[in-house]
């Protein structure tokens, strides 16, 4: 009987594959049946313990079988009944892979949805590739621009584009019938649409013979207004609406996915109104901003080269100095649109998609762990037939299960995470207004979870099982351990690499928000007003209702010290001259480079007292002289030493513009105040006294109040005041902290962003690194044993599991800083007082990475320090 058995399961392996596994199956099958019948059992009985013992070899052969019709499809069931099978009797292992995968996800998704509209997306204009900004390039204005006598020639005489258009730029305007609103109105050419392509939803775009002056006045508003304020009724057209005072025909619904090709925000688009003809005899003319559509087939640098002849030209006609600093620009309109956010973009990307490497990283690991605790199994399956490709279906299988679990959770958190990175993200990013998870978000993440499933199904199907694994479940452990490792390593690397950028960050950050601004922030209320030209339309009109402003808030309770000014520092738009136009009375009229830009301001005596702004010479201006026939200026320290060096500029004048200009007496200087924005380079700057004439004023103006009230309370007093004084007049009012805080909102979004993906990164970095370590200490437990029987100490064994943890981290670490200093360049623009190459921030990464580190190994070493040496020899 025995006999006869031995030869059936002989005949019956014959018909597998040929192999190693084959022959160590046979042998153990064997073994086993003859030690079960000397122990009494029954052939019959050996028989069914030894199949039940490696793998139910006629149940795992027939599911190795691939040649009956169907079998494909079948075996895609099979693999997924399987694999949910075994998630199923292992669910903290399944939950524990499902959560990373939805964080890595998760963030990977709400990342792009943000990043999408910048990088990737198209315009909202037909044939968007086709448009570009054209101009010219000067110190004094940042952006590409025309002025408006050689835009015309330009426009008569071009040949690379299709049409060409310009727009003056966006302004404060109100809707002062029935509820007053403050709203923001682009002056544009009538050309200006159909050359971006847009066409309204309801009504029409206005001609050119509503572009001209003293026309009546016509408006397209946007949508958003439409709904908002008209309710979305189609009898808007043809309305007639007061607008800063005129009377103005709406003649048109703008789309709803219209923005300016400037990003700057609009709510109404009226005509440009220019003068032809007067610009055209101008000089220099007013100040435009134009567009351009290539022709079809002609590519930038053509365009550029076409241009040349009428840039040159053009060129010739300016004064000596602006001629070697002028230049021609022509560049894509996404190229304008995204310079100061397509690095910020592009970073906040590749940190997300080294947050998704890591989590794959992580579960991958875990799936190798799994993967050699199964090695029995797979090993039977192997050596019954089961084919390479067919295990590593199996594996496959089980990780794209995974992912998609991962990836419909994912959704969930990336809704949730959108949310919050929307409410973080700064106002002047317009783009990220109608971010949301659409269709195209969702295929991105379904790509990603795809990603993630081949990523960590390969890794777990990398090697194959051998033959010792039917014998011995942990022979493969060791093995296995190694490509833990590497994946370990990986995500040390990788982790370093997002600590590094967020260390350099962090620190710029500080160092922004540290600095010395030159004024006080605390206690003072701003507020901005802008007047109607239709009730305020002459200066004198203007001044009047600013003083009679100006005198109640000085009745106000609490109220301290009230000022004026045209604009207020530390950012935002105020006025600039070149360098190059200033001169100083009794010297030489300085000719050559144009020497830069210098701001100026109009200011209440006050000003300098509200803003706590020392005055290091000389003094302030004095409420006397408001009645003055004479015109008195302050610089500042920096404007001081370079047009007085050595010298004591009090009582000395300067001519602004220089040959033409008035005169201006200097009554002080004034300490440097931070007017280029929070990371800007400060610039020269001086002040003129707005005194009681008209020819000081005009429509707008901002307020400081300095008080001990409550921002609230004090808020409440100011606009009674103002509206006491004209309540049609719409303004806005906030704190000057409030301002600056403002001005920080980018960095802040970024460094906040960064820095939670690089703790993301840590966090499943230090997982992963407790996993490898628990795992090494688990399968060295026999070796312990014999270390401590042969006298190691539990101090021994902690180094011993301690320094397996150690070395990972050293290597990750070092691969990561190499990485990270090779990639910091880039980082050189976005950085505040700290090169990319900080070594405090390098090292307190290192240290960072070596406390966690030591915490994630010390907790496993401290566990195999209490194994009992008599167990751990009997563990194999």
């Amino acid at each position: 009987m025995f006999n006869e058995l031995l030869t059936r399961l002989r005949f019956f392996l014959s018909r597998t594959r040929s192999s190693e596994l084959d022959a160590e199956l046979q042998f153990h099958i064997e073994q086993s049946v003859q030690a079960s019948i000397a122990e009494g059992i029954t052939p019959e009985e050996a028989r069914r313990k030894a199949l039940i013992e490696f793998g139910g070899l006629e149940r795992t052969r027939a599911q190795c079988h691939e040649q009956r019709p169907g079998w494909w499809m079948g075996t895609v069931r099979q693999d997924l009944r399987y694999s949910l099978r075994g998630f199923r009797r292992n669910p903290v292992f399944t939950a524990t892979i499902v959560a990373t995968l939805a964080l890595g996800i998760g963030v990977t998704t709400a990342v792009f949805s943000v990043v999408d509209p910048i990088l990737f997306r198209s315009l909202p204009y037909a044939h968007a590739d086709r448009l570009v900004s054209v101009g010219l390039v000067a110190p004094i204005i940042q952006q590409e621009f025309m002025l408006g006598g050689s835009y015309y020639d330009w426009r008569d005489q071009q040949t690379p584009f299709s049409s060409l258009t310009s727009e003056i730029g966006t302004s404060s305007c109100d809707l002062t019938q029935e509820r007053p609103l403050r709203l923001s109105c682009a002056s544009v050419e009538s050309t200006f649409l159909p050359t971006l392509g847009i066409s309204p939803v309801l009504g029409r775009n206005f001609t050119s013979a509503e572009d001209r002056p003293n026309v009546p006045g016509v408006a397209l508003i946007t949508y958003g207004l439409w709904k908002s304020r008209f309710g979305a009724s189609t009898g808007i057209l043809d309305k007639t609406v007061n607008i800063d005072g005129h009377e103005t025909r709406v003649i048109g619904v703008l789309p709803p996915d219209f923005e300016m090709p400037t990003l700057e925000a609009a709510d109404v688009i009226i005509p440009q109104a220019l003068d032809e003809a007067q610009e055209r005899k101008v000089g220099s003319g007013s100040v435009l901003y134009s567009f351009a559509r290539l022709k079809p087939g002609m590519t930038i640098e053509q365009a550029k080269s076409a241009l040349q002849p009428l840039f040159n030209y053009s060129l010739s006609l300016a004064p000596p100095a602006f001629r070697n600093e002028v230049h021609l620009r022509v560049r894509s309109l996404r190229d304008r649109q995204m310079q100061d956010v397509r690095l910020m973009a592009w970073l906040l990307l590749g940190a997300v998609l080294a947050v998704l490497l890591i989590s794959c990283a992580n579960v991958a690991g875990l799936l190798v762990a799994r993967g050699a605790s199964r090695e029995h199994e797979l090993a039977v399956r192997s050596a019954l037939g089961a084919s390479r490709a067919r295990l590593t279906r199996q594996f496959l299988t089980e990780a794209l299960v995974l992912s998609a679990a991962g990836a419909v959770m994912g959704c969930a958190v990336a809704e949730i995470l959108l949310r919050f990175f929307l409410a973080m993200a700064p106002e002047d990013l317009p783009f990220l207004r109608t971010v949301q998870l659409d269709l195209r978000i969702i295929l991105f993440t379904i790509l990603v979870s795809l990603f993630c499933g081949l990523f960590f199904g390969v890794a777990s199907a990398w090697q194959r099982p051998r033959s010792q694994a039917l014998t011995a479940r942990s022979a493969m452990a060791a093995r296995k351990t190694t490509l833990r490792q590497w994946l370990v390593v990986s995500q040390l690397s990788i982790s370093t690499v997002l600590l590094a950028a967020a260390m350099l960050l962090s620190r710029s950050f500080m160092n922004l928000e540290s600095q010395s601004l030159g004024i006080q922030t605390q206690s003072l209320l701003t507020t901005r007003i802008t007047l109607g030209q239709k009730n305020y339309p002459s200066p004198e009109r203007q001044m009047a209702f600013f003083q009679q402003v100006e005198s109640r808030l000085r009745q106000l309770p609490g109220a301290g010290l009230v000022a004026l000014s045209d604009t207020l520092p530390p950012g935002g738009n105020h006025r600039d001259n070149i360098y190059a136009a200033m001169s100083v009375a009794g010297k030489p009229v300085p000719s050559g480079p144009t020497g830069g830009r210098v701001t100026w301001r109009w200011v209440s005596p006050q000003y300098f007292r509200a803003l706590d702004i020392p005055i290091l010479k000389g003094q302030g201006f004095s409420e006397e002289e408001l009645s003055s026939s004479e015109r008195f200026v302050v610089l500042s320290k920096l404007l001081a030493d370079r047009l007085f060096p050595g010298e004591d500029p009090i009582g000395r004048q300067i001519q602004v513009p220089k040959l033409t200009g008035p005169l201006y007496t200097v009554v002080g200087v004034a300490q440097n105040v931070k007017n280029g924005g929070l990371a800007g380079e400060d610039e020269p700057e001086y002040y003129r006294l707005r005194r009681n004439r008209a020819e000081d004023w005009d429509g707008s103006s901002a307020i400081l109040l300095k008080t001990s009230l409550p921002p609230q309370m004090a808020s409440q007093f100011m606009r009674a005041a103002i509206s006491a004084v004209d309540a049609t007049v719409p303004f806005t009012m906030e704190t000057m902290r409030q301002r600056v805080d403002a001005l920080a909102h980018g960095p802040r979004f970024v460094t906040a962003l960064v820095l939670f993906f690089a703790a993301s990164g840590l966090l499943l970095s230090v997982i992963g690194l407790y996993g490898i370590i628990s795992f090494v200490a688990a399968i060295r437990t026999q070796e312990i044993g014999v270390r401590m029987a042969l006298g190691a100490s539990r101090l021994d064994i902690l180094w011993l599991i301690t320094w397996e943890g150690a070395r990972l981290t050293v290597l990750g670490g070092l691969i990561g800083v190499g990485t990270a200093l090779g990639i910091s360049q880039l980082l050189r623009s976005m950085l505040f007082n700290v090169g990319p190459h900080d070594p405090f921030s390098f090292l307190a990464v290192a240290i960072l990475l070596a406390l966690v580190a030591l915490v994630a190994s010390l907790l496993p070493g401290q566990a195999a320090m209490k194994v009992d040496p008599a167990v751990a020899l009997r563990s194999e």
